[in-house]
């Protein structure tokens, strides 16, 4: 259809089928902040502000602001280095000298970027069985990372000397993914320096001048227009001023499988209690996922380790295992989500050990349990159990059900509580097309499984035609 430029109109865009059926993006953080590759580690969000929902939280807390002092995200560097006292603070005199200032590093960072290599990201990113990849192309230091028609008025030369967005997307799409952008529209420190110490601040932070509401419009139809993103990934919010409807209509109308995110946020008050004031495709929960099955689509983002930019001070302890991974994956899918799952690359482009070791755990399992994963949608139910207490999730696809165990069960006969298979149905195990002995009983469907299972974070079984509830 073509969309007008009123809310009305856009908010008619369906979330196309391949959003639905890609389930896994790579989202990556690289900037910048990747020189000095430095964050506070041992700062859990979550503990501090005793919950999830951060909402309920006083903006104006001592918590937010001791949070912002010890800032496990690696880039927001340059807003923890402004905060007196602070340990980025006191890194940077000791590594850089206390005169080093943070726009020095965009020297550094041009000349680490001539190493890297797009075709060796988007091969790892096939490998890992990614359907589509999000680059960061400005993040809250408002540094480019590619050479605009749009310059940044206040710094001169205040880009990748390469063409780092174009060369990627290039990579990507040539290997048969989708390549979005994420820009933050909201936070730009070039524009408005105010250094955020509370929550409360950051409605502050957003510039609301009329140049850069022409600035950062230009970039998302540079975004747009000369390379086609797959999704308009904003970050934080944007300025109240704008009036966005023409802007999604232009997008729409380009690109009527693209998709927008729920950052575009206007109102202050709003983005404090989570809710949201313009049209969107999806909602992107950070660090967190749902108990339940949601009804609109959902994207959790979140790092490996605790920072979306690259720590070098995050070791093993700081990531998430594979197996922690794989079953954190699973349970989103079950619930209609996907999963941003971020790296965090040095200044030169390497991915480091940790990172990579667990992307391609991820796509070993993919490798073998994939089809219980892509191209699926919830099911009647996304949670289940087994007789032994093994978690399970469920999803399903072209009329078949898959029953994910999200464990090793200790014994070769497993019952899936409150399943009713059909006389004529079939049980296999996907990793190694195994097909399985079962039997119906009153409390669901036993299985028995092979002598020996082969070691994985978890196991998915196919159920042909699909069983139904007890």
């Amino acid at each position: 259809m073509h969309y007008e430029p009123t809310y009305e109109s856009i908010s008619q865009h369906p979330v196309p089928d391949w959003y639905h059926d890609a389930k896994l993006g790579i989202f990556i953080h690289w900037g910048l902040y990747s020189v000095p590759a430095w964050a506070y580690v041992g700062m859990d969000l979550g503990e501090l502000l005793g919950g999830e929902d951060f909402s309920d939280i006083d903006p104006e807390s001592e918590a937010w602001k001791t949070w912002f002092a010890h800032n496990a995200y690696a880039e927001w560097y340059l807003n923890t280095l402004r905060i007196d006292g602070s340990p980025t603070q006191e890194y940077h005199a000791k590594t850089y000298g206390a005169d080093f200032d943070y726009f020095d590093f965009v020297p550094m960072f041009n000349e680490a970027i001539k190493a890297w290599n797009p075709d060796e990201w988007a091969d790892l990113f096939k490998q890992v069985n990614a359907r589509y990849v999000v680059l960061t192309t400005k993040h809250h230091d408002g540094f480019l990372m590619w050479p605009s028609e749009t310059p940044n008025p206040h710094r001169e030369n205040y880009h990748a000397e390469r063409n780092l967005v174009g060369e990627l997307g290039q990579s990507v799409r040539s290997r048969g993914m989708k390549m979005a952008y994420y820009y933050s529209g909201g936070v730009d420190w070039t524009f408005n320096p105010t250094v955020v110490t509370g929550i409360g601040q950051m409605a502050e932070t957003i510039p609301q001048m009329p140049e850069y509401v022409d600035y950062a419009n230009a970039h998302w139809r540079e975004l747009i227009d000369r390379y086609e993103t797959a999704i308009m990934w904003n970050d934080i919010a944007y300025p109240k001023e704008t009036d966005l409807n023409p802007l999604f209509a232009e997008y729409y109308n380009k690109m009527p499988d693209g998709l927008i995110n729920n950052r575009f946020i206007q109102d202050r008050d709003l983005r404090l209690s989570g809710e949201n004031d313009n049209h969107h495709d999806f909602v992107t929960p950070e660090y967190t996922s749902y108990g339940e099955i949601q009804e609109n689509k959902w994207e959790s983002c979140r790092g490996i380790g605790h920072s979306f930019g690259y720590n070098q001070v995050e070791g093993p302890e700081e990531h998430l295992t594979v197996q922690e991974l794989v079953r954190s994956f699973v349970d989103i899918v079950s619930k209609n989500g996907n999963l941003l799952l971020n790296i965090g690359p040095s200044a030169n482009g390497g991915i480091p050990e940790l990172q990579k070791e667990r992307l391609l755990g991820l796509g070993q399992w993919l490798d073998a349990n994939g089809e219980a994963i892509f191209d699926t949608r919830p099911w009647l139910a996304a949670e289940g159990s087994t007789d032994s207490g093994v978690d399970v999730r469920f999803t399903q696809a072209s009329g078949a059900l898959y029953a994910t165990l999200t464990d090793t069960p200790t014994s070769r006969s497993v019952c899936l509580n409150g399943l009713q298979m059909t006389d004529d149905g079939t049980a296999t195990l996907l990793n190694g097309d195994v097909a399985l002995d079962w039997q119906q009983t009153e409390q669901g469907v036993v299985v028995t499984l092979p002598d020996e299972l082969a070691g994985a974070p978890a196991h998915s079984i196919k159920i042909s035609p699909q069983a139904a509830l007890i």
